[in-house]
């Protein structure tokens, strides 16, 4: 890759990264580990119950299609996860690139 464009990527991501944080930070108070905790709990119990759904599926089907409205009700629980996990993956990158600020 040229300077020039190597410089003009570091500036991309330099302003990229002030951009974030300027729009970011002020929305959130500074976090410390005992605000996230209650969203790592709250993910973990979706996964939970998303992982208990399938389990209940297999305990009344076995290895038999389950019917439609339970693979919806699994979908449902699915859906809940992933947003959730999403969510939390977004807060974590945030975190990583300082667009937060963090007390210990």
């Amino acid at each position: 890759m040229p300077v020039a464009n190597k410089r003009l990527s570091i500036e991309i991501d330099r302003a990229m990264s002030l951009i974030n944080k300027d729009a970011i930070n002020p929305l959130i108070p500074e976090l410390s580990i005992k605000d996230i905790e209650p969203i790592m709990e709250l993910v973990a119990k979706a996964r939970g119950e998303y992982i208990k759904e399938l389990c209940n599926i297999t305990k009344e089907f076995g290895d038999k299609q389950p019917l439609p409205e339970h693979v919806k009700k699994l979908k449902a629980k699915r859906k809940v996860f992933e947003e959730l996990i999403s969510a939390y993956q977004a807060l974590d990158t945030a975190i990583e690139r300082g667009y937060l600020d963090v007390k210990i």
